[in-house]
């Protein structure tokens, strides 16, 4: 090689060299052709989070191009078979911010590699790699996995570009949806709500929220509408009761009782819960028990209601809204002309009438 030319490569290996340092060292601009994007998804007080990029079909075949179907050598990194990196440039990472259950197998919390395997035949493999660092497939490692799944994959309309999102919500799951080109690979990630959501409330109430009424009160409460754990529901509302001995812990308290089977003790602390109750306290109580169908009940709560404010429209309205309900018409009517004839405000007057004329009676 001549004196020129050596010179010539040194000067061409310097620039090469030089360009890697400024593409290191560069500004942050707009990632092409493949934008970076973000989905999450709460169920219950849990998140699922996904960060990945986003490919465009762009007229290329996808599956079985673009992306080859079944396992793969990488041309770069360990060489390994490895899975389809769904999507594009680095990993793309799914986050648990709670233990999950993901296609029926249990996955601690955090954040991992996600990889698909999709078939010809619309058959497919799900991975959680505990790797989620990597750049895409090429350093994946069968020894860092976490979760493999099978799952079956479905035919949808033309998607241009790669997209996630979740469907079919529930109390406790929800699926997570890749759309692109003409397919769609669908997960189901569930959570355990209620065990979550009750250690959570007993981590809470051990800084600020367990210095008031309200943070046990709250916690209790989830125990009764969710049907879980009543003694340790009971012990949240019996230091609530100790802070702020009131109507709405006495409630809670009553409906606890009830669940557990002692109807004695929660027919007493309901009836010390209503010597208790304000107007609005007591009249959403018949409310209650209107909705849950006990409508005598209710009329009951309603009526004494009445005769503890008998100067307050609302209590006339609610009472005639009660008769209403169990279909006694005579009475409905005449509770909500008395309601009118006390110029009750606006929004009362407006229930009211509203209730008249569907019985006839405007």
């Amino acid at each position: 090689m001549g004196k020129l030319s050596l010179t010539r490569s040194i000067s061409c290996l310097a620039l090469l060299f030089l360009s890697y340092i400024v593409m290191a060292q560069g500004v942050t601009t707009p990632r092409t052709p493949s934008p970076a994007a973000t989905v999450s998804q709460t169920i219950g007080i849990s998140t699922v989070a996904v960060n990945y990029s986003r490919p465009s079909v762009r007229g290329r075949q996808i599956w079985g191009g673009l992306v080859p179907y079944g396992w793969n050598r990488q041309g770069f990194g360990n060489g390994n078979e490895a899975p389809w990196r769904a999507g594009a440039n680095e990993n793309t990472v799914i986050t648990f911010s709670h233990p999950a259950t993901v296609e029926g197998q249990q996955v601690p919390a955090g954040s991992y590699g996600l990889f698909f395997v999709v078939n010809k035949d619309n058959t497919g493999e799900l991975i959680l790699s505990k790797d989620s660092r990597s750049w895409g497939s090429f350093w994946y490692n069968a020894a860092q996995d976490q979760l493999r799944a099978k799952i079956q994959l479905r035919a949808i309309p033309q998607t241009e570009l790669l997209t996630y999102e979740f469907s079919n919500l529930t109390k406790n799951s929800a699926e997570l949806d890749l759309n692109w080109e003409k397919l769609q690979i669908p997960v189901k990630i569930e959570f355990a709500v209620d065990d979550i959501v009750m250690a959570n409330a007993a981590d809470e109430l051990k800084g600020a929220t367990g210095f008031t009424w309200l943070g046990y009160a709250g916690a209790a409460n989830y125990s009764l509408q969710n049907k879980v754990n009543y003694d340790q529901g009971l012990k949240w509302i019996d230091q609530a009761i100790a802070i702020n001995r009131n109507f709405n812990t006495l409630n809670v308290k009553s409906g606890i009782l009830k669940q557990m089977g002692q109807d004695a003790e929660s027919e007493k602390v309901m009836k010390e819960a209503i010597d208790l109750s304000t107007e609005n306290e007591l009249n959403l109580y018949g409310y209650q028990l209107m909705n849950a169908g006990q409508h005598d009940k209710a009329i009951e709560i309603f009526i004494l209601n009445t005769q503890r404010h008998p100067n307050s429209p609302n209590a006339w309205d609610s009472l005639g809204e009660g008769y209403a309900t169990k279909g006694d018409k005579k009475n409905a009517i005449a509770n909500f002309k008395k309601c009118l004839s006390m110029n009750p405000p606006a929004n009362v007057r407006a229930n009211s009438e509203k209730f008249l004329k569907q019985l006839g009676a405007l």
